[in-house]
């Protein structure tokens, strides 16, 4: 499983012109879903991410994780994050997981995050085409990948 976070003091997502999901300070979470993943890397990044302390202090330091500030989460599927690039100049996607099964753990992930930031994620629509707006506070932007533990 692998995440694109970017902390954000607004984001929003956008299908066939009807805002999906909208939240104020907080993450942007780009999800990709590999094929290999179970619900340990469901615990493990969300763990990881409710955790993560990357918004200012008082004094002006990277020490609150996103509970500390009553911060909200927009999670957008993206199963591009699994791009192979290594042969040829067009992108294979075969690590990814197909929908059957990235639909639920998209789903699990969601509800995983909300409950632990208490609050209910935001999102977009699995598999729709949609449009990402957002202002990247900091700019702070980590990936995280589940199968590759730092």
């Amino acid at each position: 499983m692998r995440a694109v976070i970017q902390r954000v003091s607004s984001a929003s997502v956008t299908i066939a012109g009807e805002i999906s999901g909208e939240i104020q300070q907080g993450f942007l979470i780009l999800l990709g879903i590999e094929a290999a993943d179970t619900q340990e890397d469901i615990d493990w990044l969300t763990g990881k991410i409710a955790r993560m302390r990357v918004f200012a202090d008082d004094a002006g330091l990277m020490n609150l994780s996103i509970t500390d500030i009553s911060g909200s989460a927009l999670v957008v599927s993206q199963f591009t994050l699994h791009a192979n690039t290594k042969k040829g100049n067009r992108p294979s996607f075969i690590r990814a997981a197909r929908p059957e099964q990235a639909k639920p753990m998209y789903e699990d992930f969601m509800q995983a995050l909300g409950n632990l930031i208490e609050i209910p994620c935001q999102s977009g629509e699995f598999g729709a085409d949609m449009q990402v707006n957002l202002v990247n506070d900091g700019p702070v932007t980590i990936i995280i990948d589940s199968k590759n533990r730092e």
